[in-house]
């Protein structure tokens, strides 16, 4: 079924889904997931980008975060 819907009536309708959505209480629930879907076709989601992020060692962020530990325990 194909609806057609002006570009207006299309974003008052997802200014509406996206309003309920934000909005509920369990954003989990399947009513919301319903909503969400029906978004997605209006409005569909950005594409994920190719582009790698930024790679950082596994210890790094800890170590830090212990270090500034101890200089908080040292006075």
């Amino acid at each position: 079924m194909q609806l057609d819907l002006t570009d207006e009536v299309k974003l008052a309708l997802a200014a509406a889904l996206k309003r309920t959505i934000t909005q509920d209480r369990y954003p989990l629930s399947l009513r919301i997931q319903t909503l969400q879907a029906i978004l997605d076709k209006l409005e569909p989601p950005p594409a994920v980008t190719g582009e790698p992020r930024p790679s950082s060692k596994p210890g790094d962020r800890p170590r830090a975060a212990l270090a500034a530990m101890k200089r908080r325990r040292r006075g």
